[in-house]
């Protein structure tokens, strides 16, 4: 077995920390999602942001409750930025053209699972990132999406947003992916 290292500190990781951890602390997590990220400007330029629990549960930068259909408890990304509150970021999907494929269970130590692989060629130029919990992806990019779905895709999963929900931002860009939103339409109708 290898030693692992924090990614924020650099000291060991606790022996009994989970096999997708990649801090070492709560401390060093809170500090690792407050160093500047690479989230594209086509996100960062609306104030539909909110602060998250670990348990992905959408806070207010002030610690109250967030909605994803309130945008009285949305924030700029400046402010959600410097807000102390919870363990991350999220952004607010509204219905504007902005949506999210969320490959759950795609990554296995770090290598992209076969199925996954297919989506994320097919979303050719547009933003990727790992997902909070490691061992997943958001894929975003712009489209037209009624309604929220779950898709299995050849032994994955696949869930598709485009209104009404927030997704968790980590701002870990995954691969080389662009830091810009593509055109993910035709991704969509062949899903659907």
């Amino acid at each position: 077995m290898t030693n692992r290292t924090c990614e924020q500190c650099g000291g060991p990781m606790p022996v009994m920390a989970r096999a997708h951890a990649i801090t070492c602390s709560p401390n060093c997590r809170k500090a690792r999602s407050r160093k500047r990220r690479s989230i594209p400007a086509e996100l960062t330029a609306r104030p539909r942001w909110v602060r998250r629990t670990s348990r992905k549960v959408p806070l207010t930068t002030g610690g109250d409750a967030a909605s994803s259909t309130d945008p009285s408890t949305w924030s700029s990304y400046r402010e959600a930025a410097a807000s102390e509150v919870g363990a991350g970021l999220g952004f607010v999907l509204d219905g504007d053209g902005i949506v999210v494929l969320d490959l759950d269970h795609c990554l296995v130590d770090g290598e992209l699972l076969p199925w996954a692989q297919r989506v994320l060629d097919a979303a050719d130029r547009t933003w990727v990132e790992v997902s909070a919990s490691g061992d997943g992806l958001h894929v975003w990019g712009r489209g037209r999406l009624e309604h929220g779905r779950r898709i299995t895709v050849g032994g994955g999963s696949v869930e598709l947003y485009g209104d009404g929900r927030y997704i968790a931002v980590t701002g870990r860009t995954f691969g080389g992916t662009p830091q810009r939103l593509g055109d993910l339409q035709h991704v969509i109708d062949s899903l659907l």
